[in-house]
């Protein structure tokens, strides 16, 4: 399945303009020129996932839901395979009019992380707050509680960090994956 970036596009805008925020504002935010930031929002066209993530941060907004437009309100886990369906356990969705609020509620940690074939497996952990993790390259294992879940290059996996959990590479080659945590400000 082809990635619908005009559809990205449309959903950046859209949750800028409910957050009340300007093309001028987004752009300085982002530290890009206006025109460049006007491409990204008109067209969806090379939108690089910094940009996304910038934005989904800063409007407290799941990054799954900018690419897939699907909202989604956590209660233990969702996974969204490549090119596929989700598979979730949530309860109902949030609305635009939640975001700002939900970005003052929260503070977002990112993070890039590379795993090798060779590394012993982290031990479990757990923290407040949720966490999103979206493969770049390679495959990854992510132990919740007693499940393995294996995510592939293009999948992501947004859930309740208080339950113990942990990541290592799955196969041969070394994997890479952004991970974000969103935890409550205090």
């Amino acid at each position: 399945m082809a990635t619908d970036f005009l559809a990205i596009g449309e959903r950046i805008r859209g949750i800028r303009e409910a957050c009340d925020v300007t093309v001028d504002e987004m752009a300085a935010e982002l530290e890009v020129e206006p025109a460049t930031y006007v491409e990204w929002e008109e067209t969806g066209a090379d939108v690089p996932i910094s940009v996304i993530y910038h934005i989904a941060s800063k409007f407290g907004v799941e990054f799954t839901e900018i690419l897939t437009g699907v909202p989604a309100r956590l209660d233990t886990y969702h996974v969204v395979k490549a090119g596929e369906g989700r598979e979730t356990d949530r309860l109902p969705g949030y609305h635009f009019e939640d975001l700002a609020w939900r970005y003052s509620q929260k503070a977002f940690q990112p993070l890039l992380v590379t795993l090798d074939p060779k590394d012993e497996p982290a031990a479990l952990v757990e923290h407040a707050g949720q966490e999103f993790n979206y493969v770049l390259k390679g495959s990854i294992v992510l132990t919740f509680d007693d499940t393995e879940i294996v995510l592939n290059e293009g999948d992501s996996i947004y859930f309740n960090p208080t339950h113990q959990h942990g990541q290592r590479c799955n196969g041969n080659v070394p994997a890479v994956f952004l991970t974000v945590i969103a935890e409550p400000r205090s």
